[in-house]
């Protein structure tokens, strides 16, 4: 039996791009097998199988569950763990139930608000990895549609990334809302921290968003611009992969400030200076509109439009619209 768990690293999903190891995972995720079992089901030698099953396992997508003796050879029997799991929807035949659309891309608490009013009829599973490994999963196909805030040094979101990442298919982007970004510090802003240059201060800890992430990119220009070494910004090498960690993080005291969402810092009754508005898009295949028709769908609904804003920090004007490519 597969070990329960959810996929959270970049790297175990890059793997899986490699449609031999995708294969073998798929034949793991139905039943454990040996090197053996696997070659026949293939059709491939042993020691190819062998060669690609390592690479999963050093990744933590199988482990050997089970070891017998077959004729007198010891035999190791594998299975699927962990990330296979939320992957299954993807690469196994269509199940009966709620349909499974897996969302990789910046995280996004517009999002999660639109995966719980649909948990009924849609069962939407969130890997927040950053805007760009979002784009870059969607383009390996091991989920259905991503997220992203990626501002283009021409002043444009989004389009010139999907336009370059997947120049031969048919892609849609659709905005989810504008929300706004800003520093977030604890309540009354002891440090007074008012603008980027502040993350310099000695005085200061700062806590970071993962490379890769819209708003870690964000960060990066602005730095530079100002000229501003990381260097000098104590706790820029520390990070976190979601906008409610950062704001978490400064609830509980192990930072002074973190750059994040309005709609983080709000629950949690602390300080947020405003910084910068920006458009959040979602991206997909064309050929997934249908089975994204009830996602779409909520995103024209009154009631959807008021739980957004009532997060603090979006505008819902433009919700729904389709960006042009």
């Amino acid at each position: 039996m597969a070990f329960l768990g959810r996929l959270n690293d970049f790297d175990q999903i890059k793997l899986l791009a490699d449609p031999r190891r995708l294969q073998i995972l798929r034949l793991l995720m139905i039943t454990p097998a040996s090197l053996t079992q696997l070659g026949r089901s293939l059709g491939e030698h042993p020691a190819w199988v062998r060669h690609h099953l390592k690479k999963l396992e050093e990744a933590g997508l199988v482990a050997i569950v089970e070891t017998r003796k077959n004729a007198g050879v010891v035999e190791k029997l594998y299975a699927a763990r962990s990330g296979g799991l939320l992957l299954q929807e993807l690469i196994l035949p269509a199940q009966q139930g709620r349909p499974v659309v897996v969302f990789s891309g910046s995280h996004d608490l517009a999002v999660e608000l639109l995966a719980k009013r649909l948990s009924r009829h849609l069962n939407i599973l969130i890997l927040p990895l950053g805007s760009l490994d979002g784009l870059m999963t969607l383009r390996q196909g091991v989920c259905h549609i991503s997220g992203a805030h990626l501002l283009d040094t021409n002043g444009e979101y989004n389009t010139p990334f999907v336009q370059h990442i997947f120049p031969d298919r048919l892609m849609r982007i659709i905005t989810l809302a504008h929300r706004e970004q800003g520093l977030i510090t604890a309540p009354g802003n002891p440090k007074g921290i008012r603008s980027i240059a502040d993350l310099a201060r000695s005085d200061v800890r700062f806590i970071n968003r993962n490379p890769g992430s819209g708003t870690r990119l964000w960060l990066d220009q602005q730095l530079q611009h100002q000229g501003i070494s990381p260097k000098k910004i104590r706790g820029y090498q520390e990070t976190v992969s979601t906008h409610t960690q950062s704001a978490l993080s400064v609830f509980s005291g192990q930072a002074d400030v973190a750059v994040g969402l309005h709609a983080a810092a709000f629950p949690l009754g602390l300080d947020f200076i405003p910084l910068f508005h920006e458009r959040y898009d979602l991206i997909f295949p064309q050929e997934r509109v249908k089975l994204l028709d009830p996602l779409l769908n909520a995103l024209q609904t009154r009631p959807y439009r008021l739980g957004v804003e009532n997060l603090g920090g979006y505008e819902t004007l433009h919700t729904g619209e389709q960006i042009p490519l």
